[in-house]
């Protein structure tokens, strides 16, 4: 559901009639729903568990992916990854982390970074698997694989999760956590975290698509830009690992706060001229374990500073505007371009963004002792 679509969106662009940027916007589209439903998932399985919603999901995914392999239409594309979009919300890693955090007490933490070493190598596997069943099935025939992947190895998975054994007993000393979810997410603290996180994940999201053509605009050859965008996989996954050995001494607002500002002082190592290929090398290793780290850190934070007992819908909450920012990053970077007449007063306005991003974070440091 999250990888493929960079694979297959060309053969599907040529025989359907259509433009790029229409088929980009219908999984904008399954992104922006995934992420306003957020928060619904995440009360969800704080009340009743994860094997009902994320089997749900899997088997949604499943209907939804062959209907993906019969369309005709733009329409119909739209409407496929609008369904999509809810399948993601149940089934991704939002929705995982609330489970692992569920049902793995207060061992949440290396259970949600140890399935992000996994996650992390998500692209490396399915991006090379996608093409090569493209090439030797047909982009409908690869998508009919995926969803009998979905029936037939999600679905069982998800049907073997524990039954939520009673409701979570609240182990914050936050008094807005007795209160709900509506006291939380007025809190000072909890707007100016998911506003850094936001802007955080809008520059990852705007740099994902547009880096290779970053690259090059800066004069570094296509080979060795594919170089180091190869790179930015393996760092993220040396980031976790950093995360779950040096990091799991001290606490994740922390840590968070090295990764956040990490992304701005990558940023500013495209400035680099074109022949010190170490830079932009040194750049996509900053890059990376910033972004592998994030990815822990805004799955750890809400149950560190709210605790288990609703963390699905705290984490649901936070998660929402991220989503938001990651299905319009590529969008926004492309007006940045266009107003600020090339790629030079993109990296700028990223930079500045990233860079606030970072005070948001530290602005919104607990006062809670330990942090």
């Amino acid at each position: 559901m999250f990888y493929a679509y960079g694979v297959l969106m060309q053969p599907m662009e040529i025989e359907l009639q259509t433009t790029r940027s229409v088929v980009v916007g219908a999984y904008s589209i399954a992104l922006l729903i995934s992420g306003f439903l957020s928060p619904v998932a995440g009360a969800i399985i704080d009340k009743l568990g994860g094997r009902l919603l994320m089997g749900a999901g899997s088997l949604l995914a499943f209907i939804m992916l062959a209907l993906l392999a019969n369309v005709h239409s733009v329409t119909g594309l739209y409407l496929v990854w609008a369904g999509i979009g809810i399948a993601m919300s149940a089934t991704l890693y939002q929705s995982s982390f609330a489970v692992l955090t569920q049902i793995c007490g207060s061992d949440y933490r290396r259970a949600i970074t140890s399935l992000t070493l996994f996650g992390g190598f998500a692209s490396t596997v399915f991006w090379p698997l996608t093409q090569a069943l493209s090439d030797h099935f047909g982009w409908r025939e690869t998508w009919m694989i995926y969803a009998a992947a979905n029936l037939l190895i999600c679905l069982p998975i998800h049907a073997l999760l524990p039954k939520l054994s009673g409701p979570i007993q609240s182990e914050s000393p936050n008094d807005s956590v007795k209160q709900g979810l509506s006291a939380i997410v007025r809190e000072r603290s909890f707007l100016f975290l998911t506003s850094a996180v936001t802007f955080n994940a809008l520059v990852f999201s705007a740099m994902s698509l547009h880096l290779m053509s970053i690259l090059q605009s800066r004069g570094v050859s296509p080979s060795h830009a594919a170089l180091i965008g190869a790179l930015i996989g393996p760092m993220q996954v040396l980031g976790r690992i950093l995360e779950s050995t040096i990091g799991r001494k001290t606490t994740s607002h922390k840590v968070g706060r090295v990764a956040m500002w990490l992304l701005p002082l990558a940023l500013v190592l495209l400035f680099a001229p074109k022949e010190w290929i170490l830079i932009y090398g040194a750049f996509a290793a900053l890059y990376g374990i910033s972004n592998g780290v994030m990815t822990i850190v805004r799955g750890t934070l809400p149950a560190e500073l709210y605790g288990r007992e609703i963390y699905g819908a705290v984490s649901g909450a936070m998660a929402a505007p991220v989503m938001i920012a990651i299905a319009a990053g590529p969008f926004v970077a492309s007006l940045l371009y266009s107003s600020t007449g090339g790629y030079v007063g993109t990296i700028i306005v990223l930079i500045a963004l990233g860079t606030f991003g970072s005070i948001l974070f530290i602005c919104g440091r607990p006062s809670r002792k330990g942090y």
